[in-house]
């Protein structure tokens, strides 16, 4: 039974590299995996399914689902780990929904937990224009990136809360900070 950890936050809320850090700390039993990577080495692949995603993720909007859907499922199938972290997902309530009834069909995944990093938006923007990754990094992409995170944020909050899954981390403190409580967090549900 492999154990899925989601981690969610805004964006330059340092996740992936939260999830990276835990990775490498424990890289005999944990894997990670990015959805906003994967889909962006798909984009950058210049394949026919790279282009459609490239028109979606270059103004910072969502993929359609089925393709989060089929990117992440693939990325748990083939995870020679088990234990599996994956940052950015979910990022509406549709996937939020639409993952949680694959789960109930999927006899070998459990979700163990669903991790929020949680920073102020200010925060963010420093973050986000300060590291220039990509052309996404603008003033008008991250506001639109924000409000793409922002929308749903309640009811996904609610919804994991309800099901006992959903912890809290700040993701204001130094980077050993927040990576620190997070490994313990993971390291003792597993």
């Amino acid at each position: 039974m492999k154990k899925l950890f989601l981690i969610i936050g805004a964006p330059g809320s340092g996740k992936t590299t939260d999830a990276e850090l835990i990775a490498e700390k424990n890289s005999d039993t944990i894997v990670h995996f990015s959805t906003g990577e994967l889909l962006r080495a798909e984009a950058s692949s210049g394949s026919k399914l790279g282009i459609t995603i490239d028109g979606y993720v270059s103004k910072g909007n969502l993929c359609p689902l089925n393709i989060v859907l089929d990117t992440i499922v693939s990325a748990l199938n083939n995870s020679d780990k088990d234990v599996v972290v994956i940052d950015g997902f979910p990022r509406s309530v549709d996937q939020m929904t639409s993952f949680d009834e694959l789960l109930k069909k999927e006899t070998n995944i459990e979700l163990t937990s669903v991790i929020e990093v949680v920073v102020s938006e200010d925060t963010a923007k420093d973050r986000v224009l300060g590291r220039a990754r990509g052309a996404d990094d603008n003033v008008e992409v991250f506001n639109n990136r924000m409000s793409v995170y922002t929308d749903p944020l309640k009811d996904i909050q609610d919804f994991y809360l309800a099901k006992n899954l959903l912890k809290q981390i700040s993701g204001e403190g130094t980077i050993e900070e927040i990576v620190t409580e997070m490994n313990e967090f993971v390291l003792s549900k597993i």
